[in-house]
């Protein structure tokens, strides 16, 4: 039988893929450190998982509203107007199974065909999928290295056409970690009011930054720019809950009665105990998502210099998220490879390290190592590469 046009065309997921196989060869009993994770390796906090537990012995196993429950919505409200001062209404904010979630209804409801969407690069791996699903057009604008991954206000005028509908902005970002200051927020933000284009938020990393750098959000800047945002959030990375699927979107109210009504027909309702347990990650103090964060920093700041010293491999060191982004292209080269993607398939069979190649991420000279796993499995994979690299310059 043949599928449908839009699925043949979609792209696997590079993270999923490497996970997969790291995995397969763990089963084989083979000594794997895997770096691809995308989710932090702390359980849930324990008062959030007894606090779902609770909610399902009170008998809350039943349907909620298709857009979530209010009292979660109300800590929603209450989180945006603590963290960043803004101010949402009820009709303003949806829950949903997952940022990834919000993001693909979103664009559900956003795009007609050819529509098209500005996304960054280096982007997070599903931003075009979602966008071709809709059947929009991803239009990629390159974050220069030299300019950390980031791009330029007259990038984007640059790439903006009749058809441009939004563009999607990840700070601090995957698999990159680099963040947008207010001032390249501002001139960013001028060039979408200019033109009129949506800007698509996606702050989903917003309390793991480092070295005293500060997360802004756009939709801060002013009025104006807060009526063009549809911000993108959720418990996933903040609270170590990516497996209770509960993340949620803010933003004009007519583009959310959109994304609720769509969601009334394909998921009906988040799962009522993880909206639960997101209630209680937002009623609760954020000692343990401070203690994740700190911890995820001081990982950070043990293994940089490691990696920086082994040849071939530069990096700039990321202000946020938990990924690591070098450029292993010289590594590649000196250790008798055409390709990153080869280097690091060569590193996962020889070396036992599994590692995302960055063609998955729109940048083929780059990896991405994840510094959600312990000091011990980073230190040991780093060694490993280091040898990898010195043993085969050698031969």
């Amino acid at each position: 039988m043949k599928l449908a046009s839009r699925v043949s065309a979609l792209t696997p997921s590079s993270t999923l893929a490497i996970t997969a196989k790291a995995k397969a060869m763990k089963a084989q009993g083979i000594d794997v450190i895997g770096l691809g994770a995308g989710e932090p390796d702390f359980n849930t906090p324990r008062e959030i998982i007894e606090a779902a537990y609770q909610s399902m012995l009170d008998g809350q196993t039943k349907y909620t509203p298709a857009g979530g429950m209010a009292s979660l919505k109300e800590a929603v409200i209450e989180k945006f107007q603590k963290d960043q001062g803004l101010g949402f209404k009820a009709n303003e904010i949806i829950i949903t199974n997952g940022a990834k979630h919000a993001l693909y209804t979103l664009f559900q409801v956003l795009l007609d065909q050819g529509d098209e969407v500005i996304i960054p690069s280096p982007y997070w791996v599903s931003y075009p999928e979602q966008v071709k699903l809709a059947e929009g057009v991803p239009v990629f604008v390159e974050g220069k290295e030299e300019n950390q991954y980031k791009i330029t206000p007259e990038q984007l005028e640059k790439a903006i056409s009749p058809r441009t509908k939004a563009f999607v902005l990840n700070s601090p970002g995957n698999p990159t970690g680099m963040m947008y200051t207010r001032e390249e927020l501002e001139k960013l933000g001028e060039v979408c009011l200019k033109h009129d284009i949506l800007i698509v938020s996606d702050e989903i990393y917003e309390k793991l930054v480092y070295g005293g750098s500060r997360h802004v959000s756009i939709a801060t800047i002013s009025p104006e720019l807060k009526a063009q945002t549809v911000i993108i959030n959720g418990v996933s990375k903040s609270h170590s809950m990516t497996g209770w699927r509960i993340g949620y979107a803010a933003g004009n109210g007519d583009i959310i009665k959109a994304m609720t009504n769509l969601a009334s027909h394909s998921t009906s309702n988040p799962a009522t105990p993880s909206q639960f347990a997101a209630l209680a990650a937002y009623s609760g103090d954020e000692r343990t998502v401070e203690e994740m964060r700190q911890a995820f920093e001081a990982r950070l700041n043990a293994v940089f210099n490691q990696l920086i010293e082994i040849d071939g491999i530069t990096c700039i060191k990321p202000q946020g998220a938990f990924y690591l982004f070098p450029n292993v292209k010289e590594a590649a080269k000196l250790t008798g490879f055409q390709t990153v993607d080869a280097f690091v398939e060569a590193l996962l069979e020889e070396a036992r390290v599994a590692v995302v190649p960055g063609s998955g991420f729109g940048a083929e000279n780059n990896i991405r190592l994840s510094y959600a796993t312990s000091l011990e499995n980073l230190e040991e994979a780093l060694k490993r590469i280091k040898q990898f690299v010195e043993t085969r310059k050698k031969a």
